[in-house]
């Protein structure tokens, strides 16, 4: 009986200890992988004459140095927090999806028709009619990306990539034709929301509510896939789908659900572009949040509660874009150089996932 509750016991540790080296794995690796690539941008400014000291400074004071600054940040990453769902989401099925971009614009662009035809509703009632619209273009134009997958086996991540542009030509074609705003010369636009469609600041904190929403959004993923069982479905199709299947799992069916769940979750990014940041739905909409948003999805290893911090930090390093241009005579891409080496570092530290042998080293603490 000693023999086997001790057996027992060194189970449970051995479980622990796996737990804890995945843990501390999933968290060191992305940060590794942050630290190389902003090293890598370092060299790289180095090689060009600039002091990477000083532009790391100027990123720090322009996203994070002041109350302005963290207004200014915190309002980029409303949006990037959607996003980024849009990614993740899928992913934990082992589906990569690049192309929230065109769920966003199309979601914007709903958001404005909802204005244009239904011009009397109440406000509270037109924010939601936007919601609801944003987010079921969002849900149909990925989820359709899901259904390709499980009906005819078509790749997700090249055909959610040519759906965004084709997304983008729609908005071109709606905004500058069947929904322009005659009013709108410079800027074709739908027609400008009611007063009283406008979504307002978080009182005290200078930032639409399109945050709230996108933390609370992140946070209730989070619970979804690690805490009920369409999650668990979800995790296990994601590990092996001919598994799954085998277990009687309805595999499509999730793939077309949870693509679907985020875009409908990129669809509300874009209604709060429109109704709480442009006012109306324009060619502004197409400002590259989804495609940040595949960044930030992949540093937080597609965790719901992780994308929050990433999303912060990206967003600050995006604010930082005209304050370098300014001060160093750089050009205004230089951020997006530092994003994609980032993200290089993140793809070859995937390579290295579970080669670092942190549960032998708990093992041999134990002992």
């Amino acid at each position: 009986m000693q023999a086997e509750l001790a057996a027992t016991a060194a189970g449970r540790a051995g479980f622990l200890s796996e737990t804890a080296a995945r843990r501390i794995e999933a968290v060191i690796l992305p940060l590794a992988a942050l630290l190389a690539g902003m090293i890598a941008f370092a060299i790289f400014l180095a090689f060009l004459g600039k002091s990477p000291l000083d532009f790391y400074l100027l990123v720090y004071k322009a996203g994070f140095g002041t109350a302005f600054s963290w207004t200014n940040t915190l309002a980029r990453a409303a949006p990037l927090l959607l996003a980024a769902l849009c990614v993740a989401l899928p992913a934990r099925l082992g589906l990569v999806i690049i192309g929230g971009e065109g769920a966003i614009v199309l979601g914007g662009v709903a958001a404005g028709a909802v204005a244009m035809l239904m011009p009397g509703l109440p406000g509270p009632a037109g924010i939601i009619a936007m919601a609801l619209a944003a987010a079921a273009m969002g849900g149909l134009w990925i989820g359709g990306v899901g259904a390709l997958r499980h009906l005819r086996g078509v790749n997700e991540t090249i055909a959610s990539l040519l759906l965004a542009y084709i997304a983008i030509a729609l908005m071109n074609h709606l905004v500058e034709g069947l929904l322009r705003d005659p009013a709108s010369l410079n800027k074709p636009s739908t027609a400008p929301l009611p007063e009283t469609w406008r979504i307002g600041e978080i009182p005290g904190l200078g930032v639409h509510w399109g945050l709230a929403v996108g933390i609370i959004a992140c946070i209730a993923s989070w619970v979804l896939i690690e805490r009920t069982t369409w999650g668990f479905a979800a995790r296990i199709v994601g590990g092996n789908v001919r598994a799954a299947q085998i277990q009687g799992l309805p595999a499509g069916l999730l793939a077309i659900g949870f693509t679907a769940l985020g875009g409908a979750f990129a669809g509300l990014a874009g209604m709060f572009e429109v109704a709480a940041v442009h006012g109306s739905a324009n060619a502004s909409l197409a400002a590259g949040y989804g495609y940040t948003g595949i960044l930030i999805a992949f540093l937080a290893r597609h965790n719901g509660l992780a994308i929050i911090p990433a999303a912060i930090l990206f967003a600050g390093f995006e604010a930082s874009s005209g304050l370098v241009q300014r001060r160093l005579a750089l050009p205004d891409a230089t951020v997006l150089v530092l994003e994609g080496m980032v993200f290089i570092a993140i793809l070859l530290s995937d390579t290295l996932q579970d080669r670092f042998r942190f549960l032998a080293f708990l093992e041999r603490r134990q002992k």
